[in-house]
């Protein structure tokens, strides 16, 4: 027997699991660490184009809510932090592309920041409850295919 499971997640995290989601996911999109750590100052390049990501919370009593990650590529520099309500943001900013271009940009990686997050939790889980990972697989379209089993 099998069963599909689709999962669409919310992102409810302090700071440090953010850390970590955001720092695996950049990489892999060939961003690079410019900074990481505390200040509200932003790295100003021009063009702007600020994304909250839905569904998401930084829980507002854990440590590093102040913190803002700032990564680089290409002359694009983005900057996820959390704003006055406890949202995930991402600000794109570059001098050479527009503002649907960055939006472009920034919707790409919040979605990998989510998938990081959510392959995370979800593996995490899995072995709480004492199942196997069988197989995993990244698809054409980057979805991740996970097999388990339950003994």
């Amino acid at each position: 027997m099998s069963t599909v499971l689709v999962v669409a997640p919310i992102v409810v995290a302090n700071w440090p699991v953010i850390t970590a989601a955001v720092t695996a996911a950049v990489s892999a999109a060939g961003f690079s660490m410019v900074q990481h750590a505390q200040t509200n100052r932003s790295v100003q390049t021009g063009q702007r184009e600020v994304i909250d990501v839905d569904n998401s919370e930084i829980l507002e009593n854990a440590a590093g809510t102040d913190q803002q990650i700032v990564v680089q590529r290409d002359g694009v520099t983005a900057t996820f932090k959390r704003d006055p309500h406890g949202t995930l943001q991402l600000c794109v900013e570059g001098n050479h592309l527009s503002k649907s271009q960055l939006r472009a940009i920034g919707e790409e990686l919040i979605g990998r920041v989510t998938q990081q997050y959510a392959y995370h939790r979800l593996v995490t889980e899995l072995k709480n409850r004492g199942m196997q990972i069988v197989d995993e697989e990244i698809t054409e379209t980057e979805s991740v295919k996970i097999r388990v089993r339950n003994w």
